[in-house]
């Protein structure tokens, strides 16, 4: 079984506008309102491939109520930890303003909902997949994901992160089985500019070396890599197409790999669901389609 944990999912209040101006009114000449979160998303686009998954999480408020609402009309399995005080965020995204949006700050999420977290997180069993992705909230502490992971070391779940920078470089000890960097994020680590899918291999390895088990590497129009953990390494340019809107691709990307391997158990074939289903909701408005990542994967 494959689970995803968003520690703060949203609504994502996506807005078209001919002109903005502070300090007056604006009006909008176009609207969607989706479920949000990069645990969330892979969840969506696994569900779209026809993977059976649970999302896992925090939710709170009315709010929180339409998340699940809307989440259950895709087909998803949720199993959501209910907090009585607050809301969940509403993100504004302005999409005709280079990434702008306003994001909320969520509820405040306490001890005891960490511990039906666990509680939850528990009854894993081997060869389960988690997939922990995105930021963490303010009323979290900066170790929950390695809490988790430490906490479910002797169960040999599958672990799939992708977060950045020390978020990332603390589960490392834990061997995870997929982390997923871009390369800006990966150069970050390492102070370094990677600029080509050539240039991520030696410092992918080196998170190898830290405990990573399987580093892919997005790169948005330059491709991708992947260095599996029998040290070999694929590499793809990006497929040809338009792009309409990046928000999600990342995560698209993961629900891909996560997808292919649990069919095939190959790397080649998991890294090129990655790309197809990264590239595929990158080319299109909304998350991919099964028959938009299959239409992609043929073409790699």
């Amino acid at each position: 079984m494959i689970y995803t944990v968003t520690f703060n999912p949203s609504l994502d209040y996506t807005v078209s506008m001919n002109g903005f101006e502070l300090g007056k009114t604006n009006r909008t000449i176009g609207e969607q309102m989706f479920p949000g979160g990069k645990g969330m998303n892979v969840s969506i686009v696994l569900s779209n491939l026809g993977f059976k998954n649970t999302a896992l999480g925090f939710t709170a408020g009315f709010t929180g109520e339409q998340i699940e609402r809307e989440v259950r009309k895709m087909g998803l399995l949720t199993d959501f930890i209910h907090i009585e005080e607050g809301f969940s965020r509403i993100n504004v995204k302005l999409k005709d303003y280079d990434g702008t949006e306003i994001n909320g700050m969520g509820p405040e999420i306490g001890q005891i909902h960490i511990n039906e977290l666990f509680e939850k997180l528990d009854r894993l069993h081997a060869d389960d997949i988690l997939v922990l992705a995105g930021s963490i909230p303010k009323s979290l502490p900066d170790s929950i994901y390695s809490d988790i992971l430490d906490r479910l070391q002797k169960k040999e779940v599958l672990f799939v992160v992708d977060a950045t920078k020390d978020l990332l470089l603390n589960v490392l000890q834990y061997k995870p089985f997929l982390i997923k960097p871009n390369n800006y994020e990966l150069g970050e680590i390492f102070d370094v500019t990677l600029e080509t899918r050539e240039d991520v291999v030696p410092y992918a390895r080196k998170l190898q070396e830290k405990g990573a088990r399987n580093v892919l590497v997005s790169m948005a129009g330059r491709g991708a890599v992947l260095v599996d953990e029998n040290d070999m390494v694929h590499m793809l340019a990006a497929p040809q197409g338009k792009l309409v809107n990046a928000v999600g691709a990342g995560d698209s990307m993961v629900a891909g790999f996560v997808a292919g391997w649990t069919k095939q158990q190959d790397y080649d074939y998991a890294f090129r669901m990655g790309i197809a289903a990264g590239s595929a909701s990158a080319f299109s408005e909304l998350l991919a389609t099964r028959q938009e990542i299959e239409q992609v994967f043929e073409n790699l």
